[in-house]
């Protein structure tokens, strides 16, 4: 209703649609939900419209669009930006900012909570490491894709290279969400050693940022990284590509109507992560490697056998519905039409029957 009415965020009262929302949200969730994210990769649904209403915004259209959603995050004081991962920073706006009605400070006050964007945080690099033009364009496209959220949420300004060149954001506290790999099918392998080497590496250097960010002096690479989660829990539905690309830990049979669920090796590895909060050492690492080998060993062959009764399954239904669809034909028409021809026939020889003793008399 409000895309069709209001054009979207093309109009600048989703501003104060958005922040009633959020209101109400505070209101009812705020004493049990602490940490909240307004939007999640805007420039994706801006630029490409890949998720609800589906609209790829050209020229002028793309740009009121998203002025209007940080609109929203200058109204909402951010605590938080995340890059898909999430960041999270403390402080808060004049107090002259107008709110449309939301008493944010209220809320805070009460709940203690934070609030955060989630911003994809894709990255460009040089064609070309000595050419100057080649480092311009790949700050260019970082600042056009990711500044330009990020830099109002941190300044409350644009990027510079949208009006001139380029902007630095600080050492924001950040929140990693939504990070892991998929496989572009429908998969029932558990055993997903190369999603293990991903996060493995992954989480390895955002440790390595964490740690550089702690040393005197702060080193110029290092992260404040408070927080990380995987993606996903499950296999799910990924939006615009439906269920056929998978990145859950657990594989769901959604052909079950049960939609029973399966560890794949990833599980038990990542589980090790996070109880030992990164990797003790070499040794140890590995062997977490080939213990949850073999339990997507055992998990492989339970789900083998699903497979084969439902393989069997499927044959009797091949043979089962065709005979009884017969079945049913003879009992419907086969046999009301014999019992119909009898008594026919037995009509038939009654006349014939009549008709002699009618010509003895």
């Amino acid at each position: 209703v409000l895309q069709e009415k209001y054009r979207g965020w093309q109009n600048h009262s989703m501003v104060h649609y958005f922040n009633g929302f959020a209101s109400l949200c505070f209101e009812r969730f705020g004493n049990c939900v602490k940490h909240w994210i307004t939007f999640s990769n805007p420039w994706r649904d801006i630029k490409k419209g890949e998720h609800a209403p589906g609209l790829k915004h050209r020229g002028t259209a793309a740009y009121r669009a998203a002025h209007n959603i940080i609109k929203v995050r200058q109204h909402i004081p951010v605590h938080i930006v995340t890059f898909a991962f999430v960041t999270f920073s403390r402080y808060s706006y004049p107090e002259h900012m107008p709110r449309f009605g939301i008493n944010i400070n209220q809320w805070q006050s009460k709940q203690n909570g934070v609030v955060g964007i989630s911003l994809s945080g894709d990255w460009g690099e040089p064609v070309d490491i000595t050419s100057k033009k080649d480092i311009e364009a790949a700050e260019r496209y970082v600042q056009f894709y990711m500044g330009w959220f990020a830099t109002p949420t941190f300044h409350r300004d644009y990027p510079q290279v949208m009006k001139d060149f380029i902007t630095q954001y600080g050492n924001p506290k950040i929140y990693i969400t939504e990070n892991g790999v998929s496989e572009m099918m429908m998969c029932t392998e558990l055993c997903d050693d190369w999603r293990i080497q991903y996060y493995k590496d992954y989480i390895n250097e955002m440790l390595k940022g964490k740690a550089l960010a702690k040393v005197p002096p702060q080193h110029q690479d290092g992260v404040a990284v408070k927080g990380y989660t995987a993606w996903s829990l499950l296999d799910m539905c990924e939006w615009d590509e439906g269920y056929y690309e998978s990145s859950g830990l657990y594989y769901v049979d959604f052909r079950n109507k049960n939609k029973s669920h399966y560890p794949k090796a990833s599980v038990q590895y990542y589980k090790r992560i996070i109880n030992s909060s990164g990797f003790p050492n070499q040794r140890e690492v590995e062997n977490w490697r080939r213990e949850a080998t073999e339990t997507c060993t055992s998990s492989n062959q339970i789900l083998a056998a699903e497979e084969q009764q439902r393989t069997a399954a499927s044959i009797l239904r091949l043979i089962y519905y065709p005979l009884t669809s017969h079945m049913e034909m003879v009992t419907e028409i086969v046999l009301p039409t014999i019992c119909v021809l009898c008594i026919l026939m037995m009509a038939v020889v009654l006349m014939l029957l009549f008709t002699r003793c009618n010509e003895h008399v």
